[in-house]
């Protein structure tokens, strides 16, 4: 049968209703483990007839809205006593226990709602009818569990019926203890006599239920496979790694017998995200602990499809356990067949282990295991360093980091701690020099000290399973085809790798995707497979150079962006395809918790975070200073002067005429030049207080002097945790202590200033306006944290700040240089990282400080947050009402980039505000904060109609929120059958219009609704990114519609309940055609969308497609999120003028970049590609922002030599791309002389031609 409607409310993951076919009995328990179930029923088989009729489900198979309602209907409607066991509470299945709890109070049926943990839980026992006491036995079976508990459940449960039966009380049993197959109780030296001496110790933890069900088939499976990768195993069982007795006995386990790596297949986490950390029973050990899955889906579901788990399998096997520091393995286990129960009506489900991940694990485990024990000179360790785009200017990108440096910093210590590291290299630029020396991204040229011979590869490739041998030579040809392939006639010749070698160290470079290698007939292929000269650098890695562990340094590689499954990979998945069960770890800046995530999941990474670069105030300088004072001026005279005012208004509207700034700031649009003037006052003061970064971070060491007293005055700008007393705003906090009455965070720069003017707030030029104060609170809160100032002592609430400063943030800060080389060397050392939080600690979120650690993320389940839906819908709000008042009329469809990185670190605000846009609010379970559903806001509340919103998701935000995905799915289309007027719910009639076209080309009427409905896009299952940066970086494009065709062929696959990845090219052009808005939220200014190709490949990509679609230009918002107190409403060219003055061209950031050689100047290249590709795919560049870039970079002569002299690659690419900027016709530059100059420096033998 068919059952599809979805309730409304409800969030719907696309699956159709389930009719279980059970018929009424006596008692109905339900639950959602599998080996609960199968030993009720083995206790029921064993029971004689004279007992009460039982039926048993899984509350899994009830998931549906309509399920739930026809089990009610035909079984729960007719029983006598329902107990219900609920892993995670109400919020795991709302609508079944508000439906069942219903019809047991209307029937006056008994009813029980039982925890699915040893954990009370206050809110199920209000919602059952049986006594507490009745209830608390029940509970307590469960939790002991085992054959005699579970015989003497059903006889208490019977009893409840008919006095007759009699029972015991729950027998309390092992909590945990150690497993021996075949045999009953055991101990460690029972375990230790089929060990091998000398061998290495794995412990492996499971469930106790496994025990208890005799569901053992994966565990023995794992115990057989340790043994054969020379691994001796210690194998105990637990009731819960939160269960004190099962804990406290674990842990004497291992404090007796020391493991070197621990595999874990325990769901769930010790500790809670975000706080203060719990110790497991693991710590004590030291060991790297591998979370291994026994998946909940079945193998058929596992193998066919890109997902690898489910919504379920990611929350309590993935997610949870990153919080207490695990390294996902692999999923090893899948429900298999299943046997029926006739007498209750039930399937039991046996897990089966799939042999060749079994196999992955036991050698991973193996790996880390010898990399513990093996002796600090005796490591081989490989460097990779990550190379796109592919070129030599831009070798070593880390976003944030100083690559090169920071290795070098990384190679001392680990020299110092017994590596063999050979002749380490001066310094960063010595070290790009010597790899660029050898074959990079030019093919074979260069001197060649590393490769690996034909023969060698070929028995590698051989390995591979035949569908992947097929997929790489169908692609790329016979290997001898490749770039990297050198023909020998003395042999088979053999292939250039990327790599030298200090000693036991190998510094590598990280292989090309491909891409670069046939940009223009591979734009159209998102899940490109790896060339062959990419398997061969990997195949070198591990087995020619051996590396025990391997270093991908800085975010970030393209390894985990491989095609393959989301994560619980497969032999056929290309991460795993290349780098194998290799100790894997991966330093990684702090706040970009979504693309760390990917590398943990999909490539098994320890994570060592890293801290941001640091931030500073812009400030002002050159000719924005210059304004600043003839405003100054201006605002004097006045007053004083009327005849002067004549004057400074030419001079300071020529300089803004000469400059563009008058364009930029809006003083083009002001209605006279009065209010010009205020906008210009109001720019400029703007400008000066952006946070820019200030150089790069360099790995392992903390910024000092002023770097630090900058870095930390952005730290404690805006509130943190409760945002009272040390948490308050440093700025709020000096602002009422001296009583100025305004808020600093939130006010009109330009405004006159009409408070008081305390001597203690010192600063240059005149006191004039509301930003002249915040200028010198700032100025104020910086002496003050650098201790050039005392402050008075009633100064209490910047006295309450200033103490967690110096107690708690200070330290943290300076703790992170030597955590992060500590974090390190404790990963080569095989042991375990300790785990911490991630986020953009300038938003508020210093508990990811200090770093070093294996950052996690969120709980999936919590997403969207109640703080980020007030973000949200303040956003969406200002959003509205700012395009009404621009464009005189509501926006009625609009387009949104959702990344999952972001979504991590805000706790979804761009979900929310997605949702606030519809008119549509979540809900929240009171108790764990975990979303259960929406409510569509009435019109009425609203007060402004409902926007038509598609949602273009990242990769990585498919992977990791498929239930958020759901969610905005299944609002969407509960707000599309509402019965509303078009003006009020653009969206409902659009579904109408599309749902008509549909069905007169053919389309049955139930799939024309449901193609209608689809309104998340995303890229291929298996498959990341939006396809415009190789065709950009490679010149692949000859005109604006190949941008926009790329965008679609990446992005037109539809998402949500139920379509995983459809192919639905048409709809998403059809959907893309009819957008009035793009809209991309930045939600901290740690970074900008200057130095990131992912900001102009989404938000950009996705304006040259509409615009190539629909002809027209669509209004595009690039919405600043970085104070939630106060998200700002900012177009993209707004945004691009912003970055422009405040960073690219600001002598402050560019002597900071300077400070850093090569890297500092790839920065500098970067940020120009960025420019040019907002240029190319937005058309929100103006000329005269590549003017202030070609001044600042090539013609002032310093910062020239300066690239020169570091990385002359750079200044080659970057004169390069100013060129093809004017080629392609997005900047025509002030100077006639601009073209001649920069072809000289293209070409410097090159004569000028004369101009006349």
């Amino acid at each position: 049968m068919h059952l599809l409607a979805a309730t409304p409310g409800g969030i719907s993951d696309g699956s159709e209703a389930i009719d279980l076919g059970q018929s009424p009995a006596d008692i109905v328990v339900l639950s959602a483990a599998d080996s609960e179930l199968a030993c009720f029923s083995e206790a029921y088989a064993k029971m004689g007839d004279d007992i009460p009729s039982l039926r048993l489900a899984n509350i899994l198979n009830l998931g549906h809205n309509m399920s739930v309602d026809l089990y009610v209907e035909s079984v729960i409607n007719g029983a006598k006593l329902v107990i219900v066991r609920l892993l995670g509470g109400r919020g795991y299945w709302s609508y079944g226990v508000e439906q069942v709890a219903a019809e047991c109070f209307r029937k006056k049926i008994p009813l029980a709602f039982l925890p699915g943990d040893d954990q009370p839980d206050a809110e199920l026992a209000t919602l059952s009818t049986l006594d507490p006491s009745v209830c608390h036995r029940l509970w307590q079976y469960c939790v002991h569990g085992g054959p005699q508990n579970a015989q003497h459940f059903l006889n208490f449960s019977a009893s409840l019926l008919d006095d007759k039966y009699k029972w015991l009380e729950p027998q309390p049993l092992l909590r945990g203890g150690l497993y021996k197959s075949g045999q009953g109780n055991v101990n460690l030296e029972d375990i230790r006599d089929g060990w091998v001496a000398g061998q290495p110790t794995v412990a492996l933890v499971f469930y106790r239920a496994l025990v208890q069900g005799g569901n053992l088939k994966a565990v023995d499976a794992l115990i057989a496979g340790l043994q054969v990768v020379g691994l001796n195993t210690l194998p105990v069982f637990v009731a819960s790694l939160k269960d004190p007795i099962a804990a406290a006995t674990l842990e004497q386990v291992l404090a007796d017998e020391v493991p070197h790596v621990i595999i874990n297949s325990t769901g769930f986490a010790v500790s809670s995200p975000g706080t203060t950390r719990t110790p497991t029973p693991f710590n004590l050990s030291g060991a790297t602990v591998l979370q291994v899955v026994f998946s909940s889906s079945s193998l058929d579901s596992w193998r066919d499809g890109l997902y690898g788990l489910s919504a379920r399998d990611i929350a309590m096997n993935v997610a949870l356990p990153e919080v207490d520091g695990h390294v996902l393995s692999r999923a090893v286990s899948f429900k298999g067949s299943s046997l029926r129960d006739e007498r209750t009506q039930t399937d039991i489900v046996t897990y089966e282990p799939v042999q060749d991940r079994i196999d992955f694990v036991c050698q991973l485990a193996a790996n880390w295991a010898g990399l513990a024990r093996l002796k600090t000179e005796d490591r081989s360790i490989a460097v990779v360093l990550a190379n796109y785009p592919n070129r030599d200017g831009r070798i070593g990108n880390g976003v944030g980091l100083d690559t090169p440096q920071g290795t070098i910093t990384a190679l001392r210590a680990m020299k110092a701690a017994g590596y063999d590291t050979g002749k380490i290299p001066d310094g960063g630029d010595q070290l790009i020099a010597r790899l660029a020396a050898g074959p990079t991204n030019q093919g074979q040229k260069g001197n060649i000290s590393e490769s690996l011979p034909m023969s060698n590869y070929q028995k590698f490739f051989a390995t591979l399973p035949m569908q992947v041998q097929r997929a790489v030579c169908d692609r790329w040809g016979a290997p001898e085809a490749d770039p990297m392939f050198i023909i020998n006639e003395a042999d088979c010749g053999c292939f250039a790798v990327s790599a030298f070698r200090l000693g036991k160290v190998a510094i590598c470079l990280q292989p090309a995707r491909g891409y670069n290698i046939d940009p223009k007939s591979t734009y159209h292929d998102p899940d490109l497979v790896p060339p062959h000269g990419y398997l061969a650098f990997y195949c070198w890695l591990r087995s020619e150079f051996g590396a025990d562990a391997i270093i991908h340094f800085g975010k970030h590689g393209n390894l985990e962006w491989l095609p393959g499954k989301s994560l619980g990979l497969s032999d056929q998945c290309f991460p795993e395809i290349a780098l194998g069960p290799l100790p894997h770890l991966y330093p990684f800046i702090v706040n970009d918790p979504g693309e760390g995530t990917q590398a943990k999941r999909r490539a098994s990474a320890v994570i060592i975070d890293h801290l941001t670069p640091p931030l500073t105030r812009a400030e002002t300088y050159g000719p924005l200073a210059d304004l600043e004072l003839l405003v100054d001026e201006f605002y004097e005279a006045s007053g004083v002067d009327p005849r002067r005012l004549k004057v400074l208004r030419s001079e300071i509207l020529t300089l803004c005429t000469s400059s563009g700034l008058d364009v930029d700031c809006g003083m083009d649009k002001a209605v006279d030049e009065d209010s010009a003037l205020e906008e210009l006052d109001n720019y400029l003061c703007e400008l000066k207080e952006m946070q820019i970064r200030d150089g790069l971070h360099i790995f392992g060491n903390t910024p000092k002097g002023r770097l630090l007293t900058d870095l930390l005055v952005a730290l404690v700008r805006v509130p943190r945790g409760s945002g009272n007393a040390g948490e308050a705003s440093f700025l709020r906090a000096i602002a009422d202590d001296l009583e100025l009455q305004f808020d600093p965070l939130d006010c009109e720069m330009a405004t006159t200033w009409q408070g008081p003017k305390p001597d203690v707030l010192t600063g240059k030029g005149n006191w004039r306006s509301v930003g002249d104060t915040v200028e010198r609170l700032e100025g104020l809160a910086f002496r003050l944290i650098a201790g050039e100032q005392i402050p008075s002592a009633n100064w209490v609430r910047t006295i309450l700040v200033l103490e967690v400063v110096e107690a708690k943030i200070r330290p943290a800060v300076e703790a992170c240089g030597s955590g992060e080389l500590a974090g390190l060397l404790q990963g080569l050392d095989g042991r375990f990282v300790e785990p911490g939080s991630s986020g953009a600690p300038t938003r508020g979120r210093l508990d990811v400080l200090p770093t070093g650690r294996n950052f996690y993320s969120v709980d999936t389940r919590t997403v969207p947050t109640p703080a980020a839906w007030t973000l949200g819908w303040k956003s969406a709000s200002l959003l509205i009402d700012h395009h009404k008042q621009e464009h005189g009329e509501w926006p009625k469809t609009l387009a949104l980039s959702a990344w999952g990185t972001s979504n991590m670190r805000t706790g979804g605000d761009d979900i929310a505000q997605g949702l606030a846009l519809m008119g549509v609010k979540p809900t929240w379970d009171s108790a764990s904060r975990r979303v259960t559903g929406f409510e569509v806001l009435p019109l009425s509340i609203l007060d402004r109609p409902r926007v038509d919103v598609t949602l273009r998701v990242s990769g990585f935000f498919r992977d990791a929120f498929p239930g958020l995905i759901d969610l905005f799915s299944s609002a969407s289309r509960v707000v599309a059958a509402l019965d509303e007027g078009e003006v009020d719910n653009p969206l409902a009639a659009r579904v109408v219009n599309d749902v008509a076209e549909l069905t007169q080309k053919g389309v049955s009427e139930e799939q024309a609704k449901v193609q209608a409905g689809y309104r998340v896009f995303g890229s291929k299952p298996g498959a990341y990114g939006a396809g415009l940066q190789a065709l950009i970086d490679e010149k692949g494009w000859d005109t604006e519609a190949d941008l926009a065709s790329a965008y679609v062929a990446w992005g037109g696959y539809a998402y949500g309940e139920g379509a995983a990845g459809e192919v639905a090219h048409g709809l998403f052009e059809t959907r893309l055609k009819n957008v009035e808005v793009v809209v991309h939220n930045q939600d901290n200014r740690e970074h900008d969308l200057l130095d990131s190709d992912d900001y102009y490949q989404f938000e950009g990509g996705m304006t040259a497609a509409v615009r190539e679609l629909s002809g027209n230009q669509p209004n595009v918002y690039h919405n600043d999120h970085s104070r939630p107190e106060t998200p700002r409403i900012r177009t993209l060219e707004d945004e691009i003028a912003r970055v422009v003055r405040a960073r690219v061209v600001n002598p402050k950031w560019i002597d900071g970049v300077m400070r850093h050689g090569y890297k500092g100047a790839f920065e500098l290249a970067a940020t120009v590609d960025y420019l040019f590709a907002f240029a190319a795919t937005a058309r929100c560049v103006r000329d005269h922002h590549f003017d202030a870039v070609f001044e600042a970079y090539l013609t002032n002569d310093k910062v020239r030599e300066f690239i020169h002299t570091h990385n002359p690659d750079a200044l080659k690419e970057m004169v390069a791309r100013l060129l093809e900027a004017q080629e392609r016709e997005v900047w025509k530059p002030r100077l006639n002389r601009t073209h001649d100059i920069l072809t000289k420096m293209a070409d410097p033998n090159r004569k000028e031609r004369k101009v006349t």
